[in-house]
């Protein structure tokens, strides 16, 4: 573990090093926060009874998301992994006395915390006192709001166990960049980057909910709101356990597996 807890730290800090680029995300999530909630606004100004969350559910769902955009985005990768692998620079990487799948974990998790950390305080900060139309609602207990912290965690290590398999597909393959760029427009759209999940049509929606992408931001966004309350809280908790240790082990078998079969050229 003290190996994990090193490369974490050296990524993490080399990772917030990035401010300059943390700032244009930061204005970038700041427009499309603004942006989905006026459309949605607009939407519900219609019609407020045919949907399922209320507004004020939804604009904590969206300015949520955007705080913590980066901890699930499907596009969200280390690229420095795919070009190990494309470049033969593997073979170091198989030498080192560390479990290469824990460490390309760590290592993407730990990128992901450190943009977080970056962009999330002034977003969280600037949604709270906004107009009471546009405004953050924190969650009305103590509970509430643990039950976010932990489906959280459990929805950023749902969401680096699907970017895993991406990484081991990139061995199969002679450019991974079709399988990120399907990964990318069709997980933003599963896990209800675009639209809530909830929004989705009722057999899409059981389906969704019942798979790994329904697993990730969909849940904490959903608690926070105070959408998830009862026994559908308890059950999209169960699922995300469930998934967050079958991707673990789905993810260790092909890694395995994978590598059992590199051949690296010249050197």
């Amino acid at each position: 573990m003290r190996a994990y807890a090193a490369i974490f730290r050296v990524q993490f800090n080399n990772s917030i090093q990035y401010r300059a680029a943390a700032l244009a995300g930061l204005s970038t999530q700041f427009a499309w926060g603004f942006m989905y909630i006026l459309a949605f606004q607009a939407f519900y100004a219609v019609n407020p009874a045919a949907f399922p969350m209320t507004l004020e559910q939804t604009v904590s769902y969206i300015w949520i998301q955007q705080a913590f955009l980066a901890l699930f985005a499907m596009w969200a990768y280390d690229y420095d992994i795919f070009d190990a692998i494309q470049s033969g620079h593997i073979s170091y990487e198989m030498v080192r006395p560390v479990n290469l799948y824990n460490r390309w974990y760590t290592q993407t998790i730990a990128n992901r915390i450190a943009r977080v950390a970056l962009r999330c305080a002034p977003i969280l900060l600037v949604a709270l006192v906004l107009p009471a139309s546009m405004r953050l609602v924190l969650p009305s207990s103590a509970v509430q709001m643990g039950l976010f912290l932990l489906s959280m965690l459990m929805a950023a290590c749902v969401a680096v166990g699907i970017v895993m398999l991406v990484y081991v597909s990139a061995f199969s393959s002679i450019n991974a960049g079709g399988t990120r760029m399907i990964m990318a427009s069709g997980g933003e759209f599963l896990t209800g980057g675009i639209i809530p999940i909830p929004f989705f049509p009722a057999g899409l929606r059981t389906v969704v909910e019942l798979s790994p992408f329904g697993a990730m931001q969909n849940t904490p966004l959903l608690i926070f709101s105070g959408y998830l309350q009862g026994d559908a809280l308890v059950r999209a908790l169960a699922i995300q356990v469930f998934w967050l240790a079958a991707l673990a082990v789905v993810g260790q078998f092909f890694m395995r597996r994978a590598l059992r079969r590199v051949t690296v050229q010249g050197g």
